[in-house]
Parts: C-alpha cells; structure tokens; sequence
C-alpha cells in the first residue's frame, strides 16, 4: 500500500513547472483522433512551460517506460472493439514513481483502464482531475446492445457516474456539452477544440510537394484527368461510408474516384457495398497509413467527404480544411464551427442535395479555389495548436483554483 509522506504534504515547495499527467488508453502507433490530441497537448504543454508525463497502455504484458510514456502491461479486448485493451489494475513501481514525481493535475483522456489509474493517483494526492471527453458512446451501441434506447440510457448513466468522480470534464465542441447536460453531468463543462499543428497540416507549397501528391495519385491508379474525393477515418459502421458510397454512385460521375485512407473492421462490407453499386473500379482503399505522412495525402484530394454523425469535434474535417480541401459532409451540430456553408464546403442532407453541391464544387474551378483558400484561412484561424494548449491549460489554473479550500480537508486515499 503507498502513501505519500504526510509531512511533505504540507512543506512548501519552491516555485517549479507545472506538473501534468496525461492518462489514455491509446497512444502511439495507433493512429485515431485520441492519440492526435493527446499528442498535440502534449507537445503544447511542454512548450508552455509544463513538464508532461504520460500513463497509457502497453501493446502486451511487460510494462515499461520511456521518455516520460509509462506503458502499463495490458490484456487485449480485441473482442469487444477493434485494438481494444485493458489495462493492468495496479503496478506498485509505476505507482510509487508517478506519486514521487507528484503531478499537479491529473489529466484523464479515455474512460476506462486508464482512468482508473487517474482517479487513484489524483485522489491520492489530492490534487485536480480533469478529464477530456473524446467519444460520443452512444452512437457505438451496435457493438453492445440491440436496443439504441437501452444503450443510450446506459451510456447516460456511466458518463454522468464517471465525470461526477472528476473536478472538470474539456469536451471539443458545444454539440458534445449539450449531450452530456441531457445525460445530467453537473460538473464543470470547457468547450475546448483541439487545435492542429498547421505547419504540417497544409496544402502543397512547393514544386516537389507537388510532385510527390501527382505520383501518390498514380500510385493507386488514378489518372491525372480525375478528381478524387477523399475520406480519412477508421474503417468502422459508425463511419456511416455505405452512405458516401451510395452518394457517389447516385452522382453518376465517371470522373470522379474517392480514396479511403485508413482501415478498420468494416473494411470487407464496404468493399461488397463497392462492388454491389457498380463503382469498385471508382473507389480505393489505400489501409493504414503512416500518421506522420498523413498530410500527403489530403494533397492529393480535391474534395474532402463524410456522412458520420459519431464524431465529437472530427479531427480529420480540420486537418482536411488545414490542407486546403473544401468539405462535403452530412449535416450534423458538431461541424458547423468547421462546415460554413458556401465558405469552407457544404453540410448536405440526402443524395440529390450531395450530387447537387458536388457537382458546383467540381464543375467551377474559381469557385472552388476559393473555397479552398477560405478554408485554409479558417484553419488559421480557429485551430492553432499553441490556442489549443493554452486554453487547457486555463482550465488546469481555474479548476486548481477552485479546489484548494477541499484540498485542505481532504483525506488522503490509500493507493
């Protein structure tokens, strides 16, 4: 059993860094919309001055660390969700080294194995909890339960029991602070979006960038004289792609080919789906690629697309709007900081308005250069990466300042 040494508790310490642990389930080299937000706070938080350690999980039993990424031995859940794990419940010298280092707040970035260990750690050392939530869980009841009503009431109940235990919850956009007031969480909500590392995330500048995305779209087999259309995502149900691909089928364009970048789960259906709508030969599926080079590919789109209705702030809308692609996506709350209708792409709803707004994106090039411009400019304007770090760290400053006064009565949790 660990317990800090009381008599420390109450020693000033000289003025140092601010001291943040991030725990999550993912990290690196799985590539999703997690990993690249914690990955980005991290890098922003050092930049501000921060010292940063991670709590995640290992790819197998060993546990070990290295620069500052404890990764805590784990069992694989690949049964219940695609590169699931869980995690170990207790590892004393992982333990005994994070309460010695001493965080000052205790930043949760998934809901389960690693939470645990957030909850304890803060707990024990009495300092904040905060916690980001990444995930719309009930928009994944197909993997749990038949009935959409009954998963819904039990991902209401899990998520207001779970971020009561927490001092502040940063949700990435208003869409996700209204659904989890619907579930009752009285906590204190931060509409915080993650921003992006822009000097990355850009469109081709250069004549060898542009060199480099003409021979990525001949290595997949696109013509120069075709304009492609690009989704990057999991390949999962939730995506909702049988909608893109039906789109793209009742746009009857023969010009036209869109590249999935990604894999995942439902990859097979969706090549059935290709094949069922007469458009196989029109659609790619290019697999995992490698998340530093992820870039190169939303060069080589004219048009980014979606129909999911499951993301909460949707990393890749930005990263796409960051390079320089007008967006074409399904209507839905969560875009509209993102989709400014006739500025940076189109929110549509149904095939007719998708073939519609396609056809004006594709067939004026004026119009869509435009359109790309815009949406770079809103890039830049509203998803810096350092604004991002700066506004979490804002709510690390109120959420300490508001839990002193508990601080001080606070029994200490054995660990």
């Amino acid at each position: 059993m660990l317990r800090p040494r009381p008599l420390e508790r109450n020693v000033p310490r000289p003025e140092r860094p601010l001291r943040v642990l991030l725990t999550t389930d993912w990290w690196e080299p799985v590539v999703n919309g997690v990993v690249a937000s914690v990955s980005t706070l991290r890098r922003e938080l050092e930049a501000l001055g921060c010292e940063v350690r991670v709590l995640t999980l290992s790819g197998g039993m060993r546990t070990w660390s290295e620069d500052g990424v404890y990764h805590i031995g784990s069992l694989s859940a690949q049964l219940v969700y695609d590169h699931a794990r869980i995690g170990m419940p207790a590892n004393k010298h992982v333990l005994a080294e994070i309460l010695q280092w001493q965080p000052d707040v205790v930043h949760s970035q998934c809901e389960f194995s690693t939470h645990v260990w957030a909850r304890r750690i803060a707990r024990t050392l009495g300092v904040s909890l905060v916690h980001t939530y990444h995930t719309i869980y009930e928009d994944y009841t197909h993997y749990y339960s038949p009935s959409r009503t009954v998963g819904r009431k039990v991902v209401a109940t899990f998520s207001r029991r779970l971020l009561e235990g927490t001092d502040a919850v940063i949700v990435p956009t208003e869409k996700v602070s209204r659904l989890l007031r619907s579930y009752k969480v009285r906590r204190p909500i931060h509409v915080v979006p993650t921003g992006l590392d822009l000097q990355r995330f850009r469109p081709a500048t250069t004549a060898e960038e542009r060199a480099d995305a003409a021979a990525l779209r001949a290595s997949i087999g696109v013509r120069p004289d075709q304009r492609v259309l690009i989704s990057v995502c999991r390949l999962a149900k939730e995506k909702n792609l049988d909608e893109v691909l039906e789109n793209l089928a009742a746009a009857g364009r023969e010009d036209v080919v869109l590249v999935l970048v990604g894999d995942g789960p439902y990859r097979e259906e969706l090549v059935h789906r290709a094949v069922e709508l007469g458009i196989a030969e029109r659609v790619r599926f290019t697999g995992v690629v490698d998340p530093q080079e992820v870039q190169r590919w939303y060069r080589i789109g004219d048009v980014f697309v979606s129909a999911s209705l499951s993301e909460t702030q949707g990393l890749t809308f930005i990263e796409a709007l960051a390079c320089g692609l007008p967006l074409l996506c399904r209507r839905d709350p969560s875009l509209a900081p993102v989709v400014i209708d006739g500025v940076t792409g189109w929110q549509v709803e149904g095939t007719e308005e998708f073939r519609l707004r396609l056809d004006q994106l594709l067939d004026d090039d004026i119009s869509r250069e435009a359109m790309s411009g815009a949406a770079v400019e809103h890039a830049r304007d509203t998803c810096g990466a350092r604004e991002f770090g700066q506004a979490v760290l804002e709510v690390y400053r109120q959420t300490r300042t508001r839990r002193t006064p508990r601080i001080l009565s606070r029994q200490v949790v054995p660990a």
